[in-house]
């Protein structure tokens, strides 16, 4: 938190303008994918420079080239989602819920990449939501979304998968790219503000024939083991 505040306040100024600037190319028609993504780009640079935090990025390699995908990433903390847009180069959107997507500067973030918001309270709009994510998966775009559904000090352990959110791989017909990653809780969650280095792993993309016959639950299952397998690798323990 005391790097939040640190960052909040040196580069106040600059803030403000990334926050106007996000918020502009989102409301805004005659902006392309690329553009409003290369402006949450910049924004995750400036923070990252105002925040002392090194990210580094490993397997882009594995990223499919010529479909949509969804990527499902283990959670530790508020760095998350921007670590892993500035590891990947092309554009991508996010599924967030809904009242922690309306926070200041989450909210022009997730406008700007065209993201969905989820009420936990509403089955009917998740039901909408999810049918929508598969759609526009199905039709070239990628996704991030995070199937631990939150984070509350477990650093790099990794918690148990909701299954509900592997609906939209099953219903996409497209890859499930799971992504690790390590110190994520770091820049954020440590009370200081030395250097902290961060790693994103975009670990080898599951292919739909691998995964069509089970059920949400075993997807999930099978994507952890693989976030978990990478985890142990690095820090010994998941």
């Amino acid at each position: 938190m005391l790097r939040f505040v640190f960052v909040l306040i040196t580069g106040l100024g600059y803030a403000i303008i990334q926050i106007y600037r996000l918020a502009y190319v989102a409301s805004h028609d005659k902006f392309t994918e690329e553009q409003r993504y290369g402006e949450a780009v910049r924004t995750v640079k400036l923070l990252k420079k105002k925040g002392r935090i090194s990210t580094k990025v490993y397997g882009t390699e594995n990223l499919p080239r010529d479909t949509g995908y969804i990527m499902y990433s283990n959670h530790q903390g508020k760095y998350d989602s921007l670590g892993i847009i500035y590891g990947h180069k092309k554009p991508l959107s996010v599924l967030m819920e809904y009242k922690k997507s309306k926070m200041i500067l989450t909210s022009q973030f997730v406008d700007a990449l065209k993201g969905k918001r989820l009420k936990l309270d509403d089955p009917r709009q998740q039901v909408r939501v999810i049918n929508e994510i598969a759609k526009e998966v199905k039709d070239g775009r990628r996704y991030l979304i995070f199937p631990e559904g939150g984070y509350k000090d477990n650093h790099n352990e990794i918690m148990e998968f909701s299954s509900g959110c592997f609906k939209c791989a099953t219903r996409s017909g497209c890859p499930i790219v799971p992504v690790c990653i390590v110190d994520s809780w770091k820049p954020f969650g440590m009370n200081s503000l030395k250097k902290v280095v961060t790693q994103v792993h975009f670990l080898e993309p599951i292919m739909y024939e691998e995964f069509s016959d089970k059920r949400p639950k075993d997807v999930a299952d099978m994507v952890r083991d693989k976030i978990c397998d990478r985890m142990t690798e690095i820090v010994g323990e998941c």
